[in-house]
């Protein structure tokens, strides 16, 4: 799929991101289902993973191997401008929209065999070994 901005340009950091929560949602899902077991208990893990603080630990294990283009569009992601929602950890939230973003950014510009590698090691490692 090619996509088309206008102006050339690339979307936003929280455009990114809204396209990474996606992303990031879908991967979790698929492995889980992959795994087996029961739609309710796959449904609660799921939940789990993808909140604001599993993503910000998720972005934590990706931290290191990221490229500077890479880390400077998680860091613009994390410092846009927003307002978490009133249950949410800050911190978290602007860390998990930091990885959504990343993953918007792969997503878009075609690199996809980056992203796959980056959301496999996104999960925590029990995910991996087992869901």
């Amino acid at each position: 799929m090619e996509f088309k901005f206008a102006h050339n340009a690339l979307p936003g950091s929280l455009e990114l991101a809204y396209l990474g929560d996606t992303i990031y949602d879908l991967y979790v899902r698929t492995h889980l289902v992959g795994a087996g077991g029961r739609v309710g208990a796959m449904h609660r893990r799921a939940v789990a993973l993808v909140c604001a603080h599993a993503q910000s630990e998720a972005l934590a294990r990706v931290e290191d191997s990221l490229s500077e283009e890479e880390a400077a569009v998680a860091r613009r992601a994390r410092n846009a401008h927003q307002s978490p929602p009133r249950h949410a950890d800050a911190g978290e939230y602007h860390r998990a929209t930091a990885l959504e973003a990343l993953l918007g950014y792969l997503y878009v510009t075609g690199r996809r065999e980056r992203m796959e590698a980056l959301l496999a090691q996104a999960l925590p490692p029990e995910t991996i070994a087992g869901a």
